[in-house]
């Protein structure tokens, strides 16, 4: 993500405030992340896309709620997030 908010500036604050806030869950399944986070959207596998700073940008994300880890598939902008499978990458 550090990579990402040094050539786009704007993002760092939200993409900062997302880590912060996830770092600190404890989210045992998709309803509880939905609740917390009404407008990320649910994909196969345990992904889950948000929208940082008003849809901007995308952040795909990955998560074991198990083990509780999460892994980062996926920032970029809204014209990048267009060109990928989010349900595959």
């Amino acid at each position: 993500m550090r990579d990402f908010w040094t050539r786009h500036a704007d993002s760092e604050q939200q993409l900062t405030a997302w880590y912060r806030e996830t770092a600190k869950s404890e989210f045992k399944n998709l309803n509880e992340l939905k609740r917390e986070y009404p407008s990320a959207s649910i994909l196969k596998d345990n992904r889950n896309v948000f929208n940082i700073k008003g849809n901007k940008y995308r952040l795909i994300v990955k998560f074991n709620f198990e083990y509780q880890i999460c892994w980062i598939r996926f920032v970029g902008t809204h014209a990048e997030y267009d060109k990928i499978n989010a349900k595959e990458i």
